[in-house]
C-alpha cells in the first residue's frame, strides 16, 4: 500500500474486499472454534502444530509488505512512537488489571497477560481504512510492533505474568524469533525477488492465513474442551473488557498527544486489537491448552467489534462531512488485504 493520504476515499472493490474480510474471518473461526469443542477427539494432536500454522500467518503478513511500510516508520517517528508505547503499556496493564479484579484462575490469567503482551495484528489495518482513520499510520505501528516483539513481550511476560505462573523469556524470545520474526523476513524478501509472482497470488493470502488462525484456534479450543464450560463466562468477560478498554484509552492516547482524530482511530485499533495467534501460540507453547483459551476468543470478539466501531466511526465522519459545507476531507487510501487476522 502507499503511505500517503492525499486521495479521498472512493467506495470501490478494496472497500468491498475489505468488509468482506472482517466479515467472514470471525464466523470461519467460530465455526473453527465450535468443531473444537464439539469434537475434540478429531482434533487430538493438532496442538504441536500450532507454532507452524502461526509461521504460515507470519510468512503471508511479510509477502503483503514493502519497503514503503517501513518508509512510513522514518517520515513520521513520533506518531509511531506514541502507538507503539500506548499499545505496550496500556494493552498488558489492562490484562494484568483484568486478571486480578476478576479473580481468574492461573492459567487464564497468564493467558490474558500474554494476549496484552502481543504485537498488533494486521486485521487493525482494514478496520482502521473502514473507519477513515489515519491507515498509514496503522500500517507503521502494526509493523513495527510485530518487529520488537522478541524484544518486548518475553520481558512484559515475566513481569506481569510470573506472578501465575513461571515464565521462560529466554525460550519465549526464541519461540518469537523462530514463528514470527523469521518467516516475517522470509515473506518480505520473496516479495522483493519475487514481486510479480506474488502480487499475482496475493490475493490468496488473506484467506490462506484465515485458514490458519481457524486451524489454531480449532486447536486450541480441542485442546481444552473439557475446561471451556466452566470457563467460558470469565473468558469472555475478560477478553470484551479487554479490548473495549483498549480501543477507548488507544483513542484517547491519540487524542491527549495532538494527533488528530483520523489518527486517533488508527491508535484505538492499533492498541486494542492484538496478535492474538502469536498469544494462542506461545500460551500453548510455554503454559497449557486453557492458557491459549483468552487468545481464541480474543481471535473473534477483536474483529467482531473492530468492525462494529469501524462503522460507527465511519458513520459519524460521514455526518461530520454533511455538516460542513462545501468540506470534503481527504482519508486514507485502501491498505493492503490482511494477511493475518491477529
Amino acid at each position: 500500500m502507499r503511505t500517503e493520504q492525499k486521495a479521498p476515499h472512493q467506495p470501490g472493490s478494496d472497500d468491498r474486499a475489505a468488509r468482506l474480510a472482517v466479515t467472514v474471518f470471525p464466523v470461519l473461526v467460530l465455526l473453527a472454534g465450535a468443531a473444537g469443542l464439539l469434537t475434540p477427539g478429531a482434533f487430538a494432536g493438532w496442538t504441536e502444530s500450532v507454532p507452524y500454522l502461526l509461521g504460515v500467518v507470519m510468512f503471508c503478513m511479510g509477502l503483503t509488505m514493502t519497503p514503503l511500510d517501513f518508509k512510513g516508520v522514518a517520515r513520521r517517528p513520533w506518531a509511531v512512537a506514541i502507538g507503539l508505547v500506548a499499545h505496550y503499556v496500556i494493552m498488558p496493564g489492562l490484562g494484568w488489571i483484568i486478571a486480578h479484579a476478576l479473580g481468574l484462575p492461573p492459567q487464564l490469567a497468564a493467558g490474558v497477560i500474554l494476549v496484552g503482551c502481543a504485537p498488533s495484528g494486521t486485521a487493525s489495518n482494514v478496520v482502521t481504512f473502514l473507519a477513515r482513520g489515519d491507515v498509514a499510520l496503522s500500517v507503521s505501528v502494526a509493523t513495527v510492533s510485530t518487529v520488537l516483539a522478541p524484544l518486548v513481550t518475553p520481558p512484559l511476560t515475566l513481569l506481569l505474568a510470573g506472578a501465575y505462573l513461571p515464565v521462560d523469556a529466554g525460550s519465549m524470545m526464541a519461540d518469537i524469533l523462530k514463528t514470527v520474526l523469521l518467516p516475517v523476513i522470509g515473506g518480505l524478501l520473496v516479495r522483493l525477488f519475487a514481486g510479480r509472482f506474488v502480487d499475482r497470488v496475493l490475493g490468496v493470502m488473506p484467506w490462506l492465513s484465515s485458514l490458519a488462525v481457524a486451524a489454531i484456534v480449532c486447536a486450541v479450543v480441542a485442546g481444552s474442551a473439557d475446561a471451556i464450560k466452566g470457563a467460558a463466562v470469565s473468558v469472555l468477560l475478560a477478553v470484551v473488557l479487554h479490548n473495549g478498554l483498549g480501543l477507548a484509552l488507544g483513542y484517547g492516547a491519540g487524542k491527549v498527544t495532538g494527533l488528530g482524530r483520523p489518527a486517533s482511530r488508527a491508535m484505538a485499533f492499533e492498541v486494542g486489537m492484538q496478535n492474538s495467534g502469536l498469544a494462542a501460540s506461545l500460551a500453548t507453547a510455554h503454559f497449557s491448552p486453557l492458557a491459549a483459551l483468552p487468545a481464541a476468543v480474543f481471535s473473534v470478539w477483536h474483529n467482531v467489534s473492530g468492525a462494529l466501531v469501524a462503522a460507527w466511526m465511519s458513520h459519524s465522519s460521514r455526518r461530520d462531512q454533511g455538516e460542513a459545507a462545501g468540506t470534503r476531507p481527504a482519508t486514507a487510501t485502501p491498505p493492503r488485504a490482511p494477511a493475518e487476522e491477529v
